[in-house]
């Protein structure tokens, strides 16, 4: 099992790496907010804010984003 995401087990600058990490899409180890990722908000910090800042855990705010941005069917 892989280590814990969750607030309660991240320090902030541990879920800001976190979310660099996940986003590392393009290889070079670092997301310089280039909008590549076609995720549809911008700045790649304002979607993951309330995350970095312990206010959502991150399901929840992919969650938000996926309940705003995409319809079924």
């Amino acid at each position: 099992m892989g280590r814990s995401v969750l607030i309660k087990d991240t320090t902030r600058e541990e879920r800001m790496r976190i979310v660099a990490e996940g986003l590392d899409w393009c290889g070079d180890s670092s997301c310089d907010q280039c909008s590549g990722c076609s995720l549809g908000v911008g700045a790649i910090d304002k979607m993951y804010a309330p995350y970095i800042d312990g206010l959502l855990e991150l399901a929840e705010v992919n969650m938000l984003h996926a309940a705003t941005r995409y319809t079924h069917g």
